[in-house]
């Protein structure tokens, strides 16, 4: 085996996924797959037993999501090197799996030979985030974040609790949630409550599971 051999873990929760990327990966002389997870807490595990070069990452898996499973693998080994490669593209999924460590973020329509010159890049100690990646991250990187209670505010608002029960699920008064209400609104740029659901789903703060 040759010593500059990259062996990869793929991370995806779909195995038509997973297969295709082994298959693309076999047929490169310098890359190998060291083995395959169909969730988050299964790729934190093959992470730390095989120690592979590259971790190819998707986001939204059962058991454990792409973000946290970023977070337990390099607070393991820092060194880790971790491709996001996923359909989420809203800049706060970005935030979050950079944030958590991740090396480069993709989307799985990424022209083969972009993800492959990726993969080799992101093993020699490069970033790869493509131009449209880095503009929606900007733009997080400019926006107000919300706060700790706005946030979970927020997602009683997308399961379509009412303020009163948001007050009576936080221990709040219904005045309180009006004005977080308010507050996250205006921070997400929108006017009212559906509006609001629609963009946070749209930039990936909140997620429909």
């Amino acid at each position: 085996m040759p010593e500059s051999l990259i062996r990869i873990l793929i991370a995806d929760d779909h195995a038509v996924v997973r297969e295709g990327l082994a298959a693309m990966i076999a047929r490169r002389a310098d890359m190998q797959v060291a083995a395959e997870a169909e969730d988050g807490r299964r790729a934190v595990e093959l992470a730390r037993q095989l120690k592979p070069d590259v971790i190819l990452m998707d986001l939204r898996m059962p058991e454990m999501g792409g973000v946290e499973a970023i977070t337990h693998i390099r607070a393991a080994r820092p060194a880790a090197r971790i491709i996001v490669l996923t359909t989420y593209d809203g800049d706060e999924d970005i935030y979050r799996a950079l944030q958590a460590g991740a090396e480069a973020y993709l989307l799985k329509d990424t022209p083969r030979d972009e993800l492959l010159e990726a993969i080799r890049a992101v093993h020699a100690g490069q970033k790869r985030i493509p131009a449209e990646v880095a503009a929606k991250l900007a733009v997080r990187l400019t926006a107000e974040a919300l706060t700790p209670r706005e946030l979970e505010v927020l997602k009683l608002i997308v399961a379509g609790r009412s303020n009163k029960e948001i007050g009576a699920a936080l221990g709040i008064a219904e005045g309180t949630v009006k004005i977080h209400v308010n507050n996250l609104l205006g921070k997400l740029g929108v006017t009212d409550r559906t509006q609001a659901v629609t963009e946070a789903l749209k930039r990936g703060i909140v997620h429909l599971d």
